[in-house]
C-alpha cells in the first residue's frame, strides 16, 4: 500500500513515544511511593498511635502517678497499723492514755503541779 493510502494515525508519533515515557516513569514511580507511604504510616503510627512514643510517655506519666499513690497508701496503712497496735490490750498503760487525754483536753488534775512556760506556744 502507498503511504499516500495508509490509514492516518489518531495520535502523532511524538506523542506516542511521550505516553509511553510517562508510563515507564509512573510504573518505575509506584513501588518506592507505595513505599514511603507505608514507612510515614508506620512511622505516625510508632509516635502518634495508641502505641507510640507519646502514648508511651503518657504511660509513664501515670504509672509514676500511680507509684506515689501507692507509696502514700502503704505509708498510711502503715500509720492507721501503729495506731491499731497501739490500742491493743498488752501495749496499753493507764497512766499514758491519762496523760494524752488531758493533753487533748487542756485539762488537769486537781493534784497536777503545773509550770508555766511562756507564751511562746506548746512545748509538745
Amino acid at each position: 500500500m502507498p503511504p499516500s493510502l495508509a490509514p492516518p494515525s489518531l495520535t502523532p508519533p511524538s506523542l506516542t513515544g511521550l505516553r509511553n515515557t510517562v508510563k515507564r516513569q509512573a510504573k518505575a514511580a509506584l513501588p518506592p511511593l507505595l513505599f514511603l507511604a507505608l514507612a510515614g504510616y508506620f512511622a505516625w503510627n510508632a509516635t502518634r498511635g495508641d502505641l507510640g512514643l507519646r502514648a508511651y510517655a503518657a504511660r509513664e506519666q501515670d504509672l509514676a502517678r500511680a507509684e506515689t499513690a501507692r507509696a502514700q497508701a502503704a505509708e498510711d496503712v502503715a500509720t492507721w497499723q501503729r495506731r491499731v497496735a497501739a490500742l491493743r490490750p498488752e501495749h496499753l498503760d493507764a497512766d499514758v492514755i491519762d496523760e494524752r487525754a488531758r493533753a487533748m483536753l487542756n485539762l488537769a488534775d486537781p493534784a497536777d503541779i503545773v509550770v508555766p512556760y511562756g507564751g511562746l506556744g506548746p512545748v509538745f
